[in-house]
């Protein structure tokens, strides 16, 4: 087998390994009461404490995505909707479960628009 034909057996080969590890993974609802809460603080801040930000449930589990600083690791990503008076926004909370605690590693916030 040539060096080239060599090469590019192992580069497929680790190309398929790393795919498998990235597989879509679901996320569990263990962090959900957790990320309504997290959801309610985030549109606060975000709308400069409007006393008519409102979030509702429940939070929707989403795929959970690759840790970027350990590929070995997943966050949990929890999905809730809020709303400021004609206002939609989409939160999106990643979570890092260790055993029974849910520790906040990201937020995300996007108003649904058109515009």
């Amino acid at each position: 087998m040539k060096l080239s034909h060599r090469l590019l057996a192992l580069a497929l080969l680790a190309a398929s390994a790393g795919g498998a590890h990235a597989a879509t993974q679901p996320s569990s609802k263990a962090c959900a009461a957790d990320a309504l809460i997290q959801a309610q603080k985030l549109l606060e801040f975000h709308t400069d404490g409007d006393d008519r930000a409102k979030v509702s449930g429940p939070a929707k589990p989403l795929p959970s995505i690759v840790n970027p600083a350990n590929k070995q690791q997943r966050f949990e990503v929890l999905e809730v909707w809020g709303y400021v008076y004609k206002g939609q926004y989409r939160m999106r909370l990643e979570y890092w479960r260790d055993g029974k605690d849910c520790v906040l590693m990201g937020q995300e916030i996007l108003e649904h628009a058109s515009l």
